[in-house]
């Protein structure tokens, strides 16, 4: 690993400050919240920053605090607290379980929100250090190599999936995240954050340099509203989903009012089923409905040569998703 220095900064404005200063003086910066992922790339040489700004030391990140009958969760907000919340786990139940689901526990207690919402893809040839297109390069190897886990849907020129179990959470649940960079702050709905390889091959998000994500906003939900994060990994643990589903349902009474659907584990952002949704909406929920609904969520997916089998998998976890939150 290549030798750096640490800068423990007051507050987010600080950091900001810091890592733009490294920057403009021609050093190499990474701001670091909980370091899982970080530690790994630098490990491996993907990144090789010259200077590590650290969040830790600021006080009030890793708070979780209930307001105007939604959330606000800072970045530093461990997977782990976020799981074992009472308020998360009553009424924004698909957070709860995505949080639950990601890597090991010893991960979970360390391993911030803002980190595993932000983290790189997974992809072999990109962790392998090839010279692809999360790289700097200009191929894709897995169109032609190993994409036995890459995207089904929103593909090209990069195959890469989205990493994050939160992700798909948060956009189901309507969450917006508030921003802080050198040109001050921003709000991003949760929707609009996450962006597709055909605008920037090399990016997965719209974060700016130096900008980081310093809180989550989730929105007061109806009380009819039900959720629910399903996920099938190709082992038991320190793995990512091969196909998840978040889903948020407004029922009344066995009718669904209105329905978020997103995909993980399937595109290079956070799938989400808009046309699936307008299905749901107004009808009451069957377990035939809710296989139409498995058949919607798969159409217009284009496979790789190895990963057609995620196209039935896809299929049956929005429907098995749907069953298990209707009864």
């Amino acid at each position: 690993m290549k030798a750096f220095s640490n800068a423990n900064p007051p507050d987010l404005k600080s950091a900001v400050a810091l890592a733009q200063q490294a920057r403009q003086a021609g050093r190499a910066a990474s701001i670091v919240g909980g370091g899982s992922d970080v530690l790994g790339m630098m490990k491996d040489r993907l990144i090789t920053p010259d200077t590590i700004v650290n969040l830790k030391a600021i006080k009030g990140l890793d708070q979780i605090k209930t307001e105007g009958g939604g959330l606000r969760i800072g970045g530093l907000t461990t997977l782990d607290a976020i799981s074992r919340h009472l308020v998360i786990r009553q009424k924004y139940t698909v957070l709860a379980e995505a949080a639950a689901d990601v890597a090991t526990p010893q991960i979970r207690n360390v391993a911030t929100i803002a980190g595993n919402v932000c983290q790189r893809p997974w992809c072999w040839y990109y962790r392998n250090g090839f010279n692809c297109l999360k790289n700097g390069g200009s191929v894709c190897y897995s169109v032609t190599g190993e994409n036995q886990f890459h995207a089904i849907f929103g593909g090209g020129p990069s195959y890469i999936v989205h990493p994050s179990d939160t992700a798909p959470a948060l956009v189901a649940l309507g969450a917006s995240f508030r921003i802080l960079g050198p040109s001050g702050e921003r709000t991003v709905p949760a929707a609009e954050f996450f962006t597709l390889p055909t605008v920037n091959a090399a990016r997965e998000n719209v974060l700016k340099e130096d900008e980081v994500l310093a809180e989550i906003v989730v929105p007061s939900l109806a009380g009819g509203i039900r959720s629910r994060y399903h996920k099938v990994m190709d082992r038991e643990a320190w793995t990512h989903a091969v196909v998840s589903a978040a889903v948020v349902l407004d029922l009344d009474g066995g009718v669904c009012r209105s329905a978020r659907i997103v995909l993980g584990g399937v595109a290079p952002i956070p799938w989400r089923l808009p046309e699936v949704e307008r299905m749901l909406a107004g009808q009451r929920m069957t377990p035939e409905l809710a296989a139409r609904a498995g058949e919607a969520a798969v159409a217009g997916a284009k496979p790789l040569p190895k990963n057609g089998y995620k196209v039935p998998l896809t299929r049956a976890m929005v429907r098995r998703t749907l069953e298990s939150l209707t009864g």
